[in-house]
């Protein structure tokens, strides 16, 4: 074989060589592409996903605490009235075993400013529980009165309002209700036919 002839079939086989080599690396390049696409997918779902379960955790604490503070203001109306106060006192401590129950549950959920919120609320309603525990049993302390409870459920309904703003803050809508409610404060009351039922979605 002379020069001109080994030059042309090293040539050819750096050709072939060239040519399969591309191949190669593009189908690498592909493959690289495609993991890291799924990768991108798999996190924009797990991200959806936390994001959906924590819209959950906000819709029940927020429905588990109006209907405590429902049922706390239906027990203040029912110390002025002459009517059997046993259903009041009961519808009560369902709205409270329930909100324990949720608040719980959302507080492994909750991210620590809401969380902060959420704990202010929950002290202000068993502080309030406490206090209206008090007067119908007639066993008063300093201070408890049904208008210095009147005073604390104001208070808590506004409290109620700056934490579901919080929660829309984190979930990144600011304007409008907290998706799942009505974004409103005392129309849940014990004419609502769901005011002690609520589903935890913590």
């Amino acid at each position: 074989m002379n020069v001109s002839g080994a030059d042309a079939l090293i040539a050819a086989v750096v050709g072939v060589v060239g040519t399969l080599l591309s191949a190669l690396l593009t189908q690498r390049a592909a493959e690289r592409g495609r993991s890291e696409e799924q990768e991108r997918a798999e996190r924009a779902r797990a991200k959806a996903l936390e994001t959906e379960e924590r819209r959950s955790c906000y819709v029940a604490l927020n429905s588990a605490s109006r209907q405590y503070l429902a049922a706390l203001t239906d027990q203040l109306h029912a110390l002025t009235r002459t009517e059997d106060p046993r259903s009041v006192r009961q519808r009560l401590t369902e709205a409270r075993d329930l909100h324990r129950d949720v608040y719980a549950e959302a507080q492994m959920r909750l991210r620590d400013p809401v969380l902060t919120l959420a704990g202010e609320v929950t002290h202000g309603l068993g502080t309030l529980y406490g206090r209206l525990r008090r007067l119908d049993d007639g066993v008063p302390r300093a201070g408890d009165s049904p208008d210095a409870a009147q005073g604390e459920i104001d208070a808590l309904w506004e409290r109620l309002r700056e934490l579901r703003r919080g929660m829309r803050a984190d979930l990144g809508t600011p304007g409008g209700p907290l998706p799942g409610t009505s974004g409103t404060g005392p129309r849940l009351s014990r004419a609502d036919p769901g005011a002690n039922r609520a589903s935890s979605g913590c």
